[in-house]
């Protein structure tokens, strides 16, 4: 009996989504023009599971571009309307459209200037006549048993909500460097914003060789500079090769006197690189494609300028 009504739950919600589609017309493009003329905030609010709905949205549209707050109706009527300004613009969210403390802010927003959107389950309400553009979120049913309890109504407003958010992320041209910087904590932000240059070894801590050195002084360079890895470098001062501790553990598997050997004669050529500046988590996938713990960054004339470990990267938070 649950597992048959909790897939009733999920049909008559999707339903109430899908029908959404049809009122994706000229007045929602009216409601985007205005959020988009607008020179202040969007404030958003609502009543109830309404108001939990416009906290969500309103914290969708700061994310992605819109400046947005969430005003509390009956908090708006003591006192925090004050947070309102003439050139801001309010959406409204009530399933009726007869929401007693948002029609009671009506005359209020109206007196600042503000255009006033509204998103309710009946466009034909007082609420929707006071407004300047109404966006219709109304469902057949609610999901509950009783018809009563906002859930499928609740579900759709938060979908339009989405619609909104990302037609205006789409009209300002917000991009994935605008995402980070509104984003610069947590694994986002560290994927987005952080650079190679900012966890690569540098200066006297990148290991490096001459390709005519004795191997055992790569070997000592390797040891020394704990970056499982040496870069090899001709006479001219340029890249050549690479030695790693796994060539080192292979050579001694053949069992050749490592004396008689000098770094040019191990060191893999042509080794896995990429230029300063890139995202660091484009080092991480070079790295997890070719199976590789270590990876030299290199500048515009293809010189080394950096090494980065996996482990480096491990620190940073990005694997």
């Amino acid at each position: 009996m649950s597992i048959q009504k909790g897939k009733e739950v999920i049909r008559i919600e999707a339903e109430a989504v899908r029908a959404l589609e049809e009122r994706i017309d000229e007045r929602f493009q009216k409601v985007i023009d205005i959020l988009l003329h607008c020179t202040g905030r969007v404030i958003v609010t609502g009543m109830g599971k309404s108001g939990i709905i416009g906290k969500k949205i309103a914290a969708t549209l700061c994310s992605t571009g819109t400046a947005a707050i969430f005003l509390h109706p009956a908090e708006g009527l003591h006192g925090d309307l004050g947070a309102v300004l003439k050139d801001d613009v309010v959406i409204c969210i009530s399933k009726s459209g007869n929401t007693e403390e948002i029609l009671r802010l009506l005359p209020l927003f109206k007196r600042q200037g503000c255009p006033i959107v509204t998103l309710t389950g009946d466009p034909d309400s007082s609420l929707a006549a006071q407004s300047d553009a109404v966006l219709d979120v109304s469902v057949r049913e609610e999901a509950c048993p009783f018809d009563l309890v906002p859930t499928a109504s609740t579900t759709a407003t938060l979908v339009m909500g989405d619609a909104l958010a990302s037609a205006l992320l789409q009209e300002r041209h917000f991009s994935v460097e605008d995402f980070a910087m509104l984003h610069p904590a947590g694994d986002i932000g560290k994927r987005l914003l952080l650079r190679v240059d900012d966890v690569m070894r540098t200066g006297d801590d990148i290991a490096k060789i001459n390709e005519n050195s004795a191997l055992t002084q790569a070997i000592l360079m390797i040891t020394t500079k704990r970056l499982g890895a040496t870069c090899v470098m001709n006479e001219s001062g340029h890249l050549v090769g690479i030695i790693t501790d796994g060539d080192l553990r292979r050579l001694m598997e053949k069992d050749m006197d490592i004396h008689k050997l000098s770094a040019g004669d191990v060191m893999s050529r042509n080794p896995k690189r990429i230029k300063s500046g890139v995202l660091a988590v484009e080092a991480l996938h070079v790295m997890e494609e070719f199976s590789i713990n270590q990876l030299i960054i290199t500048d515009e004339n293809d010189e080394p300028v950096g090494m980065v470990h996996i482990h480096d990267l491990l620190k940073a938070g990005l694997a």
